[in-house]
């Protein structure tokens, strides 16, 4: 079902989703308020939610459907800043994944993303919905102050998380992220597939719930423990030792002959290149294709510590899955529990 308050873009979008004969659209509402009443009656196995629509906005709708009537809910949203927060605040109240207007709430340019969308579609026909899981709610402590761990660039000794997740991620490392001690000692990196404006404001966000310091990956930013740094959205996220062994995140646009970018696989062999493959600890979560399942097996393979996503607790079970058939995943744990398994990995022998 295609929720809208734009005919035109009910039209288009009904007219992209027909063209593959996997996909049959039962349904289109005007507005937040006519989508809930229409998803209680279709029972769809997939929304697609504009975020503003009259009577009911999106995320308000988004809500009552995942309480009425559950189903995977894609977002369709703008690019702006204000478009990447609403969009933030979707997925952690259990959207599945979400389609960025390429110019405006009314976007012709929406055509050209015809493959994204239909893709994202079925992905999301096969995803598990995640309602917010209370039952395993735990109480965090206040972030302390005081000053950061450094690493000792002398012994070369830092000790590199790397995370790739996509499709379901915002919500799989709220499972994670904060449950990490302000003291790892490691630094960590998160690639998550995501637009260029979407990164910051998505670090901003994890920052605000976690004891580690979070914040969007600059060029020349030093690796440290006790920080995470995310993947800036249409850039690599590469390493680079600087004389003295500090190590610092650089931006690349290049290798440009890839699906996503930033790259999960392309991080993971900068770093992989650059660190003792025994301070390295890899993990894949949720997210469709294969993106970081070669790299997870070639981490593993040199003695690195991997972990990947099990399918009880992944939105979509595509790259953790990948790494787990390739021999990549030496360990295969719920997103609950990945916490616990990097803190080990990072601390073993």
């Amino acid at each position: 079902m295609i929720a809208d308050d734009s005919a035109l873009m009910r039209r288009i979008l009904k007219e992209m989703l027909s063209s593959d004969p996997q996909i049959e659209v039962v349904d289109t509402a005007r507005d937040g308020e006519e989508a809930v009443v229409k998803s209680l009656e279709q029972r769809p196995d997939v929304v697609t939610m504009d975020v503003n629509m009259p009577k009911m906005d999106g995320l308000t709708a988004l809500q009552h459907i995942l309480l009425k009537a559950p189903c995977a809910v894609v977002m369709v949203s703008s690019l702006t800043q204000e478009g990447a927060l609403t969009t933030l605040e979707a997925l952690e109240l259990g959207a599945v994944d979400f389609v960025a207007k390429p110019d405006g709430t009314v976007s012709l340019g929406i055509r050209h993303l015809r493959e994204e969308i239909i893709a994202k579609v079925k992905a999301a026909a096969r995803a598990r919905v995640k309602l917010r899981w209370s039952e395993k709610a735990r109480v965090l402590g206040p972030r302390l102050p005081g000053p950061r761990l450094k690493p000792d660039p002398g012994q070369h000794s830092l000790k590199v998380v790397v995370i790739g997740v996509s499709t379901g991620g915002p919500r799989t490392l709220m499972d994670i992220l904060p449950y990490l001690p302000q003291d790892l000692p490691a630094a960590v990196l998160v690639v998550q597939h995501m637009p260029q404006n979407f990164t910051a404001p998505f670090a901003q966000r994890l920052n605000q719930s976690c004891r580690m310091a979070v914040k969007e990956a600059a060029d020349g930013d030093e690796l440290a423990p006790g920080k995470v740094l995310v993947a800036k959205g249409g850039y690599h996220l590469k390493v680079e030792r600087k004389p003295g062994g500090v190590l610092v995140a650089r931006l690349s646009r290049q290798p440009a002959d890839v699906l996503y970018m930033p790259s999960v696989n392309v991080t993971m062999q900068s770093v992989l290149e650059k660190v003792p493959p025994r301070n390295v600890v890899g993990v894949l979560l949720t997210g469709m294709g294969d993106d970081g399942a070669d790299m997870m097996v070639e981490i593993r393979r040199q003695g690195g510590y991997t972990i990947a996503e099990a399918e009880e607790t992944a939105v979509v079970w595509g790259m953790p899955r990948e790494a787990y058939l390739r021999g990549g995943a030496e360990v295969v744990a719920p997103s609950y529990l990945i916490a616990e398994q990097i803190i080990k990995g990072v601390k073993r022998d």
